[in-house]
């Protein structure tokens, strides 16, 4: 499962001792280890154990909410483990449980209002334009479906109030969830794992001393308790003799949309020693040594238009390939599944092993408080880990793409819906994927670009009398494309645009042709519908998106301000109508480009890439405002929440590639004075774009300050990140990507190393970075400066390294010649072939 033998690893450890010698003792050291293929084998495999044996979460209460409990997913199952010793919750997901049913909200004709819109806002009657957009463009319903909790399993130990050595920890290395105290001499431990192997959650119960078990257990459905008119939903339990417990339902209706979903959850119970009876709704353990519990769940849903799957024989067939696996046999291969793609990546940050030793005997939340005033290079490395956990946890080939919260929700109108939120939230979901070596986990992403350009179609030709295809801000399982929510979100029509840059970014990471030409027809069909929207502006010539708006912000243009709208039925704050954002304009200017080179690169459509060139080039222009930032809209206004989470604007800085300090230098300064005019703030996921935003400006200090506000001031105690009140993946995956952009950047098609890398973070190493045009990269560094580097070549791709010093680089034992020139080294690359890079410091 590892990409590379042991024998080419050297342990963090190791690293961590060789980097505190000069470097020229380093590398003689670092080739001797390689060397050493017998006992120094043994010794880098031991060490590495240790090493992500260290990769865990761990605290000294039970979760004392939802918000605070401990995922495990196999990308469909999720699992949110409390850790209660008298009455365990183990809160139960499955991906594809939604609100609702397939449904179309296609406004037909509503393209008939386009040109009197547009006429408004050119004439500066955006209130107008505000209203009539709700009256004729927005999709029906307004609002889309909402993600679903599946249930609950819950546990009952009676006499188990007051305990004694409690700990309640997430292995990252291991994907488990792990429960133990003590109770009158006797230690109870609780195992907990989502196994993408047999498809199934697994719960283990144990105690140290025979017997010691007596408990029950039932298996509850969920129901929302908010709306009456969500009666339409429902669920039924029941105990399924002799070992077994069943929940079975529907979802609910939801704003006239039939709900079509059918569900069923089953465990099975084995025990070591003891009984097990069931009677009704309730399943008994009397005098048990162990107890492990396979639970399998399914619904009928197989694609966005089809729900015509057997969710009871599904988990049956779940159940009949498990029934007889053993606890020890589907434990072992779970964490030998996991470790192959958690493994593909280590990292260590800082080198004083005392005090990692130290700080790592403190429970999580702990550590957090202390990080508010105190460095804590491990518990960065830790965190992320814990972002690479959780995309493993609920993105897999086959899936559905992880949504706000991954596959984790036990609301039935949880916030946001729980949905795909597209102006910043799912594009960020996804952006540590390539560079964190989990390329593979990007498939859900794709598959859902390739619905809803199918769904889109309707809406792009209906909404905007336009062609090929258009995602506004939001979507759902079932795929819906239109507007929604209301003119203020909904007229927003650049987010499918935006979706296609991650299709072009896994093909600059492994040049795959194949997958090329599989999504050429989505990337052509986003270029056509922008392409046919852009019109010109009266007063400048420039081409612009009308009606747009910068997600979600406010322009300071005269007479805006608190208002009520039609569409929502309440007052908003102020209306974010405008033409031409910059947001836009930095989309569109990088999808065209990539569109012209896919095109290129597979000898097609070459009218249409000269007619998009000629587009790109009359696009509005990034605008330097008059505080010296990057103006967020075509006019030089200020906003109304000068604060505000979204910076919609630095697109082009980042995740974009049009703003650096290298090519844009003056772009680059004024990016960053607007970064310092929004200050430190928002949503945990605003905080992740900073760090990304500061990484790209090389400004190492500014994005460990946003990394630290982040994890100590909207994050939770189990670093789940915080949205208002809410749990969010996204600043999780966020800031996981921007600590790669401090480490290494390969945008400019150069392998940059180190150019954020803050003082806390000095010394240290990773190993399985990658990078565009098919490098894998393992780094060592010491004093803020790299050490060594070996660097496999997946695909034999010329290498160019932006670097201080000098290097010297050799392959197989072979002197490798590297031309020098500006700041830059390079060298020819064969395909599989290892490089050890050598920096002359």
């Amino acid at each position: 499962m590892f990409k590379r033998s042991t024998n080419q690893r050297v342990s963090m450890n190791l690293y961590r001792s060789l980097v505190s010698f000069c470097s020229s003792l380093t590398l003689f050291l670092f080739a001797f280890a390689l060397l050493s293929v017998g006992s120094a084998q043994a010794q880098d495999v031991s060490s590495m154990e240790t090493e992500f044996s260290d990769l865990k979460l761990w605290y000294n209460q039970p979760a004392p909410q939802w918000n605070h409990a401990l995922p495990v997913g196999n990308g469909r199952l999720g699992a949110m483990v409390f850790g209660e010793t008298a009455a365990e919750r183990i809160q139960l997901n499955e991906e594809t449980f939604w609100a609702g049913g397939p449904y179309d909200p296609t406004n037909p004709g509503g393209a008939e209002a386009l040109p009197e819109i547009q006429r408004l806002l050119f004439a500066g009657e955006v209130n107008k334009a505000h209203d009539l957009f709700g009256r004729t463009m927005m999709g029906k319903p307004y609002e889309q479906m909402k993600y679903q909790s599946l249930g609950d399993f819950w546990m009952f130990f009676p006499g188990h109030e007051e305990v004694t050595d409690y700990r309640r920890e997430l292995d990252l290395d291991q994907a488990i969830s792990t429960v133990s105290y003590t109770l009158d001499g006797v230690r109870f431990t609780r195992e907990v794992f989502s196994t993408a192997v047999d498809q199934a959650i697994v719960v283990r119960v144990s105690a140290d001393q025979p017997g010691a078990l007596t408990f029950t257990a039932e298996l509850h459905g969920a129901r929302n308790q908010q709306h009456s008119n969500y009666g339409t939903g429902y669920f039924w339990w029941e105990g399924v003799p002799p070992n077994g417990l069943k929940v079975w339902g529907k979802s609910d209706d939801y704003l006239g949309i039939e709900g079509k979903l059918r569900y069923e959850a089953r465990l099975i119970a084995e025990s070591d020693g003891g009984e097990i009876e069931v009677d009704y709704k309730t399943l008994h353990v009397r005098g048990a040594t162990s107890v492990t519990f396979k639970i399998a769940a399914a619904t009928n849903f197989v694609n966005y238009k089809d729900v015509s799957a057997d969710q009871e024989a599904r988990v049956a067939e779940t159940l009949d390939k498990i029934v007889d696996r053993s606890f020890e046999d589907m434990k072992a291969d779970h964490v030998v599944e996991h470790q192959g793609w958690f493994r593909r990546v280590s990292m260590a940050l800082g080198n004083d092993l005392e005090i990692d030793n130290a700080l790592a005997d403190l429970p999580t939340d702990e550590r957090i408080e202390r990080f508010k005033d105190e460095s804590d290079p491990s518990l960065a490395a830790l965190y992320y880990q814990f972002g690479r956990y959780l995309l493993i946890a609920s993105s897999r080939p086959g899936t559905e793409a992880a949504n706000l919260q991954g596959i984790w929700n036990d609301m039935a109108n949880p916030w946001w819906d729980s949905k795909y939120t597209v102006n910043i939230n799912l594009p960020m979901n996804y952006w540590l994927a390539e560079s964190g070596n989990l390329s593979e986990l990007t498939e859900p992403l794709t598959r859902l670009i390739r619905d809803v350009s199918e769904a889109g179609v309707s809406v792009a030709r209906e909404h905007w009398g336009a062609d090929g295809w258009v995602l506004h801000q939001n979507t759902d399982i079932w795929r819906a494309t239109a507007p929604m929510d209301g003119p203020s979100w909904g007229a927003w029509p650049v987010g499918g645009a935006w979706l296609t840059t991650h299709l072009w970014e896994h093909y600059l990471y492994t040049e795959d042709e194949a997958y090329l030409k599989e999504v050429y027809p989505l990337m052509k069909g986003a270029v056509l519908f922008i392409s046919d929207i852009l019109v010109e502006h009266p007063n400048t010539g420039w081409l612009v998106t009308a009606p747009s708006n910068s997600p979600e912000n406010f322009p300071a243009r005269p007479g805006n301000g608190r208002f009520f709208d039609e569409v929502t039925g309440s007052y908003l704050k102020a209306r974010t109508m405008a033409i031409g954002p910059t947001m836009d304009m930095e989309i569109i200017r990088e999808v065209f480009q990539n569109f012209a080179s896919a095109a290129n690169q597979l000898g097609v459509d070459a009218e249409l890439v000269e007619t998009v060139t000629n587009q790109r080039s009359r696009l509005a222009p990034i605008q330097i405002g008059k505080h010296g930032q990057i103006q967020e809209w075509i006019v030089d206004w200020d906003e109304i929440e000068p604060d505000h989470r979204h910076i919609s604007h630095l697109w082009g800085l980042f995740p974009g590639s049009q703003i650096t300090p290298e090519d844009t230098p003056e772009h680059a300064e004024a990016a960053a004075r607007t970064i310092g005019r929004r200050t430190t703030g928002g949503c945990g996921w605003s905080y992740g774009h900073k760090v990304g935003f500061w990484a790209r400006l090389r400004e190492a200090d500014s994005a460990l300050h946003e990394f630290r506000a982040h994890l100590t001031g909207s994050s939770l105690p189990n670093m789940f990140s915080l949205c208002g009140r809410a749990l969010q993946v996204d600043g999780n995956f966020g800031t996981t990507a921007g600590m790669t952009e401090m480490l290494m950047q390969s945008h400019r098609g150069e392998l940059v190393l180190l150019p954020a890398v803050p003082d806390e973070w000095s010394t240290g190493s990773v190993e399985g970075l990658r990078s565009r045009g098919g490098f894998e990269v393992d780094l060592v560094w010491s004093d803020s400066v790299p050490v060594s580097a070996q660097i496999r070549s997946d695909l034999g791709n010329r290498l160019i390294i932006r670097s201080d010093s000098r290097i010297r680089v050799t392959s197989s034992g072979s002197t490798v010649k590297v031309d020098n020139a500006d700041g830059r080294s390079s060298f020819e690359t064969r395909a599989g072939a290892t490089y050890q890079v050598e920096f002359m410091n």
